[in-house]
């Protein structure tokens, strides 16, 4: 497992860089040996907050979780209790998939750079570019993935229509479904 860690307003001691490591290190438990696990790893301290983000990449699929307390031990072992509960969530999905699109997703990284960084001067002034690889799922496999990563919405790419979709969170607590056309 690679582990990449950053402190924001704290010193990363060696014993915390270890606990922390030892701590996400407890998901490997849950995947067979073959696909490489990333973990991203954010510390921060903003007054008496503690915040641990953890972001994990394993073979196509992004778990995230954040904890806040008020030690950064106990929020260490929050958010790994979190990112455990997501993945026994959706562990026997997740595993069928990883095995049926390991080949695919190696396929599809070639080809999934599709934001351009061509910028005019007219236009506005873009901030931030985020990438990410864009592999073929289905509606439902689109929103386990946007439920594993805690967000309100997720661009992917739909295998049933073969085009760019985006499923979003509504506030009633189902989901809505964004197909763009042309025109």
């Amino acid at each position: 497992m690679k582990f990449i860690i950053r402190g924001k307003n704290i010193e990363i001691t060696d014993a915390l860089k270890q606990y922390a490591e030892e701590k996400i290190g407890k998901i490997e438990r849950y995947f067979d040996d073959d696909p490489p696990i990333e973990a991203r790893i954010s510390l921060e301290v903003e007054k008496e907050r503690h915040i641990v983000e953890v972001t994990v990449y394993i073979d196509g699929l992004t778990i995230r979780g954040e904890e806040v307390t008020g030690d950064m031990y106990a929020s260490i072992d929050g958010v790994i209790e979190k990112l455990e509960r997501q993945i026994h969530k959706y562990k026997t999905k997740i595993n069928r998939k990883i095995k049926e699109e390991r080949k695919e997703l190696k396929a599809n990284l070639a080809e999934s750079n599709l934001l351009d960084e061509d910028e005019e001067e007219d236009e506005p002034k873009i901030v931030r570019t985020k990438r990410f690889a864009m592999k073929p799922m289905n509606v439902e496999e689109a929103v386990m993935q946007m439920e594993l990563l805690d967000h309100d919405f997720f661009v992917f790419f739909n295998s049933d229509s073969e085009e760019v979709n985006v499923v979003y969170k509504r506030n009633a607590g189902d989901y809505g479904l964004i197909e763009p056309t042309l025109g």
